[in-house]
């Protein structure tokens, strides 16, 4: 009887230290249900930056006024380049509005495959200008004014060729179209009187071409 009672009392003895050391361990383990496990115990490790990109952050980082603005000047420049380039290669997107559409497209195209009087127009006005001056004798200055008068005339010729290509042409091609055909013929003129080599944005036929 004596030694029943021994061993319950061991019995209880270890149940209850089994308990108050199991408490503890539970407590720490168990979470709140809201509770998010950081990375660090889900065994995700965070990604490190390389030394390139650090290297990459600080140099685009400007460390004062004077650089921010060094900084700025070289995007603006290079940005100006980019402009530049597409509009001289004909991308819409950076065209002025003055030459956006299909129809503008089809008029530069009309007037880059003929070969157009305007383009010497302005040369033969610099040799008007100086054969007609005072100083030059009476024939050259006669001469220089009858330059002036063909070159007007051809000028007149050649912008009612292109107005009327122009019309037939949008016509047909663009039957509903919402540009004005004033417009786009002054376009054609404006750009018959460039020198081809100048011309913005680039021709993109060929002198001859069949339009």
């Amino acid at each position: 009887m004596p030694s029943l009672f021994r061993r319950k009392s061991t019995d209880l003895v270890s149940d209850a230290t089994a308990t108050v050391t199991a408490e503890p361990e539970h407590s720490a383990t168990s979470k709140p249900k809201a509770y998010t496990p950081s990375k660090k115990e889900l065994g995700v490790a965070t990604p490190k930056r390389t030394s390139a990109q650090r290297r990459h952050d600080k140099a685009q980082a400007p460390a004062n006024r004077r650089e921010a603005y060094k900084q700025m000047r070289e995007r603006q420049k290079v940005e100006r380049a980019e402009s530049a380039a597409g509009m001289r290669a004909g991308d819409e997107r950076y065209l002025l509005a003055r030459d956006r559409g299909p129809e503008r497209a089809l008029v530069r195209n009309i007037v880059d495959a003929k070969r157009t009087a305007g383009t010497w127009f302005f040369a033969g006005a610099i040799i008007v200008f100086i054969g007609s001056t005072g100083a030059m004798p009476t024939v050259v200055q006669l001469g220089a004014n009858l330059l002036w008068a063909i070159l007007a005339i051809a000028v007149v010729i050649d912008s009612v060729l292109i107005s009327r290509k122009v019309k037939k042409l949008v016509t047909e091609r663009f039957p509903d179209t919402s540009q004005r055909m004033g417009s786009l013929y002054l376009y054609g003129m404006m750009r018959g009187l460039t020198f081809r080599r100048m011309r913005v944005p680039k021709p993109q036929v060929e002198l001859g071409d069949k339009v």
